[in-house]
């Protein structure tokens, strides 16, 4: 039989009777298990993540089942067969902890490889594309998928102004008014590394790349009326089905597929190609198949393995680089700024983050250091008492810049400002005739929310960025809105 212990393995016997001055007088100061139990419940909810607060997870294998050594020589990718343990976090962008799964909103999809190399993050979405390409948006974007300063509840207003004041945000806010905004579940939809990374091979050269993980489930979708009647009925909807699903053997799996661009088509191509809100031609950039990801495993310990999980996009290994992704470049800083807030500064000690191979630095020191802080070993480098060298095969090749001016130059300027091209394609080529239709109620649900004096004006501004993508789209959802034509202002749809 186990003893009952302190967190220091000091048995006690009185777990529920607070030590008193008499049996009906005051509490003595000198009850430390009291203090004990206490401070330890004020404590045990870290802060939440800003977003993706709402999450779930499983471990499980990733396999190489195609060669794309002439890419890259990211060990991960080095052999056919080759099998690499992974955890992957999946979860909503803007409600808090306890709210539904089945919200309208884009899904987290982010992966931990824990390869012989180091841990490689790959941070990604259900969608290939994002709201905005510049990071300095990121937090006032997030604002307003938040609460109202005033009234503490969600707010269409402020959602539908920030769109409509930033049109490069369409093409995701026409996923997100699809069905594929509420995804049945998250076996039931793709994953995308959504940033350009890029490949560096034996010879150091380097190729720009998109990845994308297919579900071998197939694309299921709640409508908006299921999505909203599962959140009242189960709003766990979306971790029950995968720890359940995990449970009784159904593994999902997703394959991993990349695009591949050389430097050269980069500079030559029609619009940026590291634009965030923008896909790649998969005519001019075909899938490649690379491997299988399976889940196979649930974590023991949610708040252990799930809520302690941290992912940052600066988790890059031998073989696999950045690109010049504006927002890519903002998120290498801010992704573990958050992780050192959120869970202290030696978060990759925590079990479900810490390389499971060799790990050898000078960090020293910082709260919740428990991994022996390095014992009597040297904090500086170099020194005359190890034997820790850095390995010059793992040098990264010299990046040429593009240019050396240096400004801040806006992110929607000629050439960089075509924000309808790809929305209108989503909506013609992509959507069947049922797709259309729901897009469009959703839409003009959603816009019909906004309140205040300056409703109409965000309206016409939004629809004016909607016919601009396509006239048949805007023509429907100005119909569902109960808008009539001669309600437009003149410049509407020019």
């Amino acid at each position: 039989m186990k003893k009952l212990t302190t967190s220091s393995g000091i048995p006690y016997f009185n777990h529920e009777d607070t030590q008193s001055a008499g049996p009906r007088g005051p509490l003595l100061l000198q009850d430390f298990i009291l203090h004990e139990k206490l401070a330890h419940f004020n404590r045990e909810r870290i802060p939440e993540r800003i977003v993706h607060a709402k999450g779930s997870a499983a471990y499980g294998t990733f396999t190489v089942t195609h060669d794309i050594t002439a890419y890259t020589k990211a060990k991960v990718f080095n052999a056919i067969g080759k099998q690499t343990k992974v955890l992957l976090r999946f979860s909503t962008v803007g409600g808090e902890k306890g709210s539904a799964d089945t919200e309208r909103d884009p899904r987290g999809f982010a992966i931990k490889f824990y390869t012989e190399d180091g841990n490689w993050d790959l941070v990604g979405n259900n969608t290939p594309v994002f709201f905005v390409k510049d990071p300095k948006k990121f937090p006032d974007f997030i604002h307003t998928q938040k609460r109202d300063p005033y009234t503490n509840c969600k707010s269409a207003s402020m959602l539908w102004d920030f769109w409509s004041l930033n049109p490069e945000s369409l093409h995701q806010v026409m996923f997100l008014m699809s069905d594929r905004g509420t995804p049945q579940g998250f076996r039931h939809m793709h994953g995308f590394g959504s940033h350009t990374y890029s490949l560096v091979d034996h010879n150091n050269q380097i190729v720009y790349v998109k990845f994308h993980f297919k579900s071998q489930q197939g694309i299921q979708n709640f409508t908006a009326e299921q999505a909203q009647q599962m959140r009242g009925q189960d709003p766990d909807y979306a971790q029950r089905d995968l720890l359940t699903a995990i449970d009784r053997g159904d593994f999902p799996r997703w394959d991993l597929k990349i695009q591949i661009m050389t430097l050269e088509q980069s500079r030559n191509h029609y619009f940026n190609p590291f634009d965030l809100t923008k896909v790649w031609s998969h005519k001019d950039y075909p899938l490649i198949p690379v491997g299988t990801l399976e889940l196979n495993e649930n974590p023991e310990n949610y708040f252990a393995e799930v809520e302690q999980a941290a992912f940052a996009p600066a988790r890059i290994v031998d073989g696999i680089g950045f690109s010049p992704d504006k927002m890519l470049q903002g998120r290498i800083l801010s992704y573990p700024d958050a992780q050192r807030y959120r869970l202290g500064v030696n978060y990759e000690q925590i079990p479900v983050n810490r390389c499971p191979f060799m790990v050898n630095n000078y960090q020293r020191d910082g709260q919740m250091r428990v991994d022996g802080n390095s014992g009597k070993a040297p904090n500086y480098f170099p020194n005359s008492f190890d034997d820790i060298t850095p390995d010059h095969a793992y040098k990264r090749p010299a990046e040429i810049l593009e240019s050396n001016l240096v400004d801040h130059f806006d992110r929607n300027a000629e050439g960089e400002n075509d924000h309808y091209t790809q929305p209108g394609n989503f909506y013609r080529d992509v959507l069947d005739e049922q797709g259309k239709a729901a897009l469009s109620k959703n839409f003009a649900d959603s816009m019909g929310s906004i309140e205040g004096d300056k409703k109409d004006e965000i309206i016409n501004r939004q629809l004016c960025h909607l016919f601009r993508a396509d006239f048949a789209l805007g023509m429907s959802i100005m119909k569902n809105l109960g808008i009539t034509t001669e309600d437009l202002p003149q410049h509407m749809g020019k």
